[in-house]
Formats: structure tokens, C-alpha cells, sequence
């Protein structure tokens, strides 16, 4: 049957959408973000941008009800548009950053000075009512860090490590000794794969800092090019595929004075820094081996650099990274987490704190004898914690979402993803959101031009957590739909919640235009327990692609308008290679695919994350192998679509270049829409709006053409 004929006044979502999608960046602009509490709990910084299509961040700060603006880049004299130091500009697209201007920031203890940089610039400003004010420095200034006493700002430029007092006298504690030397920042696996950002933690006493040495010249060099302007010359970065070696990263205590004490560990044996603090028990670091089944938690002397275990966790599949572990309570109890069958569990000091069932998420932060963490009892909400010796735990967040948050000084600010969009707000003492006096922060973001709409279903003899999104218009009974599957599937990400993040105004938005969209969150993804994480251990593929399967066809079973005889995929990146890999193995279910910045190769892909996965591929060939699409084109019988970013250094260009060389080579037609200039996170408006029109007439063409010929 052929697709039915949208008319304008059958359908309801705007035909601005996607541009409005691409100006918002995701609806992200104008969003409150990035909070800081002050230790009394009575101010808030935090940054916005000025409307939902401004895509300039500044610096605000919430105090006795009323928001004042601290630092607007427009208002700084000599802070105009400058280029942006190459490491700031990796930095970002590790960070996935979206806007300009003040980007990040840090404070000092008391959170009475923020430092942030500016095209390469470095400013401060006192949050009591002063106004911002430059620091000399030596030159671009990356990643700038207040000392806890507000004395100095430590920060790293041309790879080298700096601290520099308000006066502007500069200390340069640490010279990159060549040009892959650098120090204080994240190496390229740290800050994709592991989430670690930084490269240098302070004392709380501000006399020492401990700093990341990173050797980059072991990995192997990639070059970047841009097709579209021959006359750039590439770009080489260093990219530790799957297998080869990884940056060399050492540790060293640096004293204001000039002395250097090494850290001593086994880097041998654990080649990875996962995580790094300093609070006052001393400094920590967390180490884990290169096959990722043992962690190991050390405290160090920063006097000597010598080391001593404090905690080891060991998987026979993989040892999974929590943000914000370890921690340490004021007594000095260690805040981990500790994985067991079906649960992940909250631990402080050895003892299991949260129930089984409760998937512990992330931990926010630890105040005293308090941990701030999120949990999900249920897959589609994640809510914010408060575990407290003798109060046991506390839930903050209570109306559906998905929430993060920062406490201190007895506030708390929720943020996340809630029924209504993108909120933020302030609680004081014990309430509970929902309770007076709850503050919102104020959201100046656009309203989308469609409402999602989705049915949260349970599917098949998983359980698999689906949303199916209808056209609006739709009337059941009236006529089939073709089925788009919108998915992700991967590792790290869930799409289905009780919550509207962006990727769900995209759904409803395919659905308005005449499809019936399905989104599953299959084996693998987060929030089901490390048993269902750890399930496509050794495979990637089968166990992702067998779920949507498994998922399309219960709920077709149930909702009779879905037409499994016009059955389309679309994704990105994980998803790109999910919809790739559903019109290779599995043509007699889907008709035709979307494959965005797919990873075909999985040895073309990072250490950390895919040796996780997949295990050392020398070792275990077959893994990488049977979760790959290379080696598999001539299986391609459906019409397919390439789009990749050639500025991508994640999953890079190659990736479908090659693939579509193999697929040319077997005599197999399919599309490759090249997007010049584009990282992983394309950036141009045009191109991001243009994209989803690009793929619905596409994916509507290949439909219908399938249904002509059937």
C-alpha cells in the first residue's frame, strides 16, 4: 500500500521544525546548565545563554530569588571573536559543546571567584558584585582552575602547565618537553570514553597540584583533511585504534615552589588514569588495566608518590566506569559502587546503601557524611538521591524525568529532563522538588513546534522499554503506516523515558510526516543492570539488532495500523551502525536505512571503549569480525544511506568511505551524502535542518518504491 498524503491541515507539527531544531541547537540554547552551589547554599552559578536561538553562553548567578548576570562576553572589552586554541576546540567536541562564548567555568572553594577563558583568553570575576576583569597570562589559556583559596588560576597553554596570581605574575610549573608532550590535559580515550575532562586537580591547602603528564607519541597519527578546501593542509591527530598503543600518562605533584614528585604505580598493569581527586584524606587516583576487569582505587603521598590500595573491583566481563567514583565522606568513607547479578548498588564504605533493584547511576557529590547520587527503580525515570547515615535514602526529584543535580550548604539544584521539556531549579533544606520553596531557574529556551506524543510500551520476553509514536492526525483503523525504528541501541545512552529530550521532538516530528516511529532501548543500553549491559559482551551486533526485531514485531502485534510490509531505520553514529547492519542481515524486516557517522569497522575505533566491548581484537578476531559491517557488504539488498562528517576524528570518515568502496567493489547501489567540515556533532545549521528533510524523502522514496514493486 502506498504511503498515505499528508495534507497541511491534517498535519500539526510546523513546517519551521527542523530549522527550528538546528537555530536551537537541540533545543539546548537558553537552557540553565553547568551549577555551582556556594558552601552556605545561598548562591548558584550556573550558565545560559540569552534566548533559545543566542548561542553566545555567559555567566550567571542565582541568589535570594533573583538571577544576575556576572559575565556577558559581549560587554568585555578585547573579548571579541578570536580563533579558539586548537586544545580548547578538541576539548569541546569531547564535551559535545554546543555554544560559544563562556563555555565552562570553575570557582574556588568558597565560590567567591569564577574563572572561565575567552578565545584563549583568561578572565575572572568576583561574584559579590564586582565586574570581569582580565589576568595575563602567557599565552592561549586553556581550561582555567581557581586554587580552593582564590589566590591563584592554574591553566595549561601551548600544552604547558601554568599558575598565575590576580596580579598576572605567572609561574610556569611544568614545560611540555617536545611536541607530544603535554600537561594538564585529558588524553584523547580519558575524555571520550571515560568521561574524565580534566587533566589537573589542586590541594585543598593551594600550595600543590596534581597534574597528568600525557606521551601521545606511541599512538598512532590519523590526518583529518577538508575535501572541500584543498588548499588546507590536514590535520594530524593521534587516535589509538582498537589494539594499538595508548597515550603514555603519568602523574606529578607540582609545588608552587617548583618541586616535582613523581606518582609510583603499576602502569604496566594498569595503563589507564580513570579518575583523580584530592580532598582532606589526601590525594586519590583510580587506575584499571587494559582489558578494564580491575580497578583499582589508590590513595597517594605527596610527599614520596608512593601508593597503597584502598579498594580493587574486578569483572570477569568489564568493570564499569561511574562518574563521580570514587568518593571519600568526611570520615573518610569510600563512595563506590559495587555490581551484583541484576543490580548496581551505592556503596560507602564497603556497605551497600541502596536496595536491589535500584541501578545506581552516577554520584553527584558527597557533603560530609551525605551522598548526592541517581538511581533508577524504573528504567524510564532517573531520579536524584540523598543518602544520609540514619536517615537512610531520600529521593529529591518526585514528577517524572530524567534528572542530575549539585547540592551543597544544604541546597540542591535539580536539573534534567522532565514531562514539560528542559527544567532547573533550587531547593532549600529538606524540601522536596515539588514542595514550596521550590525555585525554578528560569529557561529562556524555544518551545518546540511539535508535542511529542509517544505510548510507552513493554515488548516481548525482554521486556524491552519501547515508545511508538504516532502521526497526530492518525486515526486508528483508518489505514497503515509505515514503520520508521528510531533507535540508538548502544552503550551510554538511553532514548525511552518519561521525559522530552530532544531526540524525542525528533521522533514526533518523522511520525508527523507520516510515519509510525518506534524507539527501543535494547540489550546493552544503561539503567537495566550490569547483567543487561554485559550481555553484548563479545558481540555488538546480534543481541541490538535481534531487540528491534523482537520489539517491531510485538508491537505491530498489538497496534494493527503498523505495515510491516514498509519498514524503515535511521540512526547515528551507534544507531547509524544498527540501521546499517538491519538492511544487511535482516532484509525480509527492513526495506530501507538511514546509517549516520556509522563505525563499520570496529577496529578502526578507540582502546578504551571498544577493547571493552569486544576485547583485545589480536586475541579475539571473531568479535570484532561478527560486530562489524566490513566484510559484509555484498549481504546489502536494501536501498541504504551513507552520511558521514569528514571532519569527524570520533568515528572517522573512513569508516564509510571504505564501506561504500566494499559495497561499489560487490556491485551493490546504495547513497553517500558527504558533509564537509562536519565533526561528529555536525555544527551548521543548514546542514542540521536540511538533514532531516534529506532523510524523510529519502526514506518516504525507498518505501514506496519497495511497496510499487511488492
Amino acid at each position: 500500500m502506498p504511503s498515505r498524503t499528508v495534507t497541511s491541515e491534517q498535519s500539526t507539527n510546523s513546517a519551521d521544525f527542523p530549522w527550528q531544531f538546528a537555530r536551537s541547537r537541540r533545543f539546548s540554547l537558553g537552557v540553565p546548565r553547568h551549577f555551582t552551589v556556594s558552601p552556605d547554599g545561598r548562591r548558584v552559578l550556573f550558565l545560559r545563554t540569552l534566548s533559545g536561538t543566542d548561542p553566545v553562553g555567559r555567566l550567571w548567578q542565582y541568589e535570594d530569588g533573583t538571577e544576575r548576570l556576572l559575565a556577558d562576553p559581549a560587554l568585555l572589552v578585547g573579548a571579541g571573536p578570536n580563533a579558539v586554541p586548537e586544545e580548547e576546540r578538541l576539548l569541546r567536541e569531547r564535551a559535545r559543546e554546543r555554544t560559544v562564548g563562556v563555555v565552562s567555568y570553575a570557582t574556588d572553594e568558597a565560590a567567591r571567584l569564577a574563572a572561565f577563558a575567552l578565545s584563549g583568553a583568561l578572565w575572572a570575576v568576583r561574584t559579590d558584585g564586582g565586574t570581569p576583569f582580565s589576568v595575563p597570562a602567557a599565552g592561549p589559556v586553556i581550561d582555567p582552575r581557581p586554587s580552593p583559596d582564590g589566590r591563584y588560576i592554574a591553566y595549561v597553554s601551548r600544552r604547558c602547565f601554568h599558575v598565575v596570581d590576580l596580579a598576572g605574575a605567572d609561574r610556569q610549573l611544568a614545560r611540555a618537553e617536545g611536541p607530544e608532550i603535554s600537561y594538564g590535559l585529558a588524553e584523547y580515550v580519558a575524555a571520550e570514553s571515560m568521561h574524565r575532562l580534566r587533566g589537573y586537580w589542586w590541594a585543598p591547602d593551594s600550595r600543590r597540584v596534581l597534574v597528568a603528564r600525557v606521551d601521545t607519541g606511541p599512538v598512532e597519527r590519523r590526518y583529518v583533511s577538508d575535501p572541500a578546501d584543498p588548499t588546507k593542509p590536514p590535520q594530524a591527530i593521534r587516535y589509538p585504534a582498537a589494539g594499538t598503543p595508548n597515550a603514555e600518562v603519568t602523574l606529578q605533584f607540582l609545588s608552587l615552589e617548583g618541586e616535582r614528585v613523581e606518582v609510583e604505580w603499576d602502569r604496566k598493569a594498569y595503563e589507564y588514569v580513570v579518575a583523580a581527586g584530592w580532598d582532606a584524606h589526601g590525594p586519590f587516583i583510580t587506575v584499571q588495566s587494559r582489558d578494564q576487569r580491575v580497578v583499582r582505587t589508590l590513595a597517594v603521598d605527596p610527599e614520596t608518590g608512593a601508593t597503597e590500595v584502598l579498594h580493587e573491583r574486578t569483572d570477569p566481563a568489564w568493570v564499569e566506569i561511574i562518574d563521580g567514583t570514587p568518593a571519600r565522606t568526611a570520615s573518610g568513607a569510600l563512595v563506590l559502587h559495587e555490581d551484583e547479578g541484576d543490580t548496581r548498588y551505592l556503596t560507602v564504605g564497603g556497605r551497600r546503601v541502596t536496595p536491589e533493584g535500584m541501578q545506581l547511576c552516577a554520584v553527584l557529590g558527597v557533603e560530609d557524611e551525605r551522598v548526592l547520587f541517581t538511581a533508577s527503580e524504573d528504567p524510564l525515570e532517573t531520579h536524584v538521591w540523598c543518602h544520609e547515615p540514619g536517615r537512610g535514602n531520600r529521593r529529591l526529584s518526585r514528577e517524572p524525568g530524567r534528572y542530575t543535580g549539585v547540592a551543597r550548604g544544604g541546597t540542591v539544584v535539580l536539573a534534567g529532563e522532565t514531562l514539560r521539556g528542559n527544567e532547573a531549579g533550587v531547593l532549600r533544606g529538606d524540601e522536596t522538588a515539588g514542595d514550596p520553596p521550590y525555585q525554578a531557574l528560569t529557561s529562556l529556551a524555544e518551545e518546540p513546534s511539535v508535542t511529542p506524543r509517544p505510548v510507552h510500551l513493554t515488548l516481548g520476553e525482554r521486556e524491552l522499554r519501547g515508545a511508538l509514536y504516532l502521526p497526530s492526525w492518525h486515526e486508528e483503523g483508518t489505514g497503515k503506516l509505515p514503520v520508521l525504528l528510531d533507535p540508538y541501541g548502544g552503550p551510554g545512552i538511553q532514548l525511552v523515558g518519561r521525559a522530552r529530550g530532544w531526540f524525542t521532538y525528533v521522533s514526533q516530528w518523522f511520525a508527523e510526516q507520516g510515519f509510525a516511529v518506534l524507539v527501543v532501548d535494547g540489550r546493552g543500553t544503561p539503567n537495566r543492570g550490569p547483567a543487561w549491559e554485559k550481555t553484548i559482551h563479545g558481540d555488538q551486533l546480534t543481541p541490538a539488532l535481534e531487540d528491534q526485531v523482537d520489539a517491531l514485531r510485538a508491537a505491530a502485534a498489538r497496534y494493527a495500523d503498523l505495515d510491516l510490509t514498509r519498514v524503515a531505520i535511521r540512526g547515528w553514529s551507534f544507531g547509524g551502525f544498527l540501521a546499517a547492519a538491519a538492511v544487511l542481515h535482516r532484509p525480509e524486516i527492513f526495506h530501507a536505512a538511514v546509517a549516520g557517522a556509522p563505525p563499520t569497522d570496529q577496529r578502526m575505533y578507540d582502546t578504551h571503549w571498544k577493547e571493552r566491548f569486544l576485547g583485545d581484537p589480536e586475541e579475539q578476531p571473531e568479535n570484532y569480525v561478527r560486530s562489524s559491517l566490513a566484510g559484509h557488504g555484498h549481504l546489502l539488498s536494501r536501498p541504504l544511506l551513507l552520511v558521514h562528517g569528514l571532519a569527524d576524528d570520533n568515528v572517522a570518515a573512513a569508516h564509510t568511505l571504505r564501506f561504500s568502496a566494499e559495497l561499489l567493489a560487490a556491485g551493490k547501489p546504495h547513497s553517500v551524502l558527504p558533509l564537509p567540515g562536519a565533526t561528529h556533532l555536525p555544527a551548521d545549521d543548514a546542514v542540521n535542518a536540511q538533514l532531516l528533510h534529506f532523510q524523510r524523502d529519502f526514506l518516504l522514496k525507498a518505501l514506496e518504491e519497495h511497496a510499487d514493486q511488492g
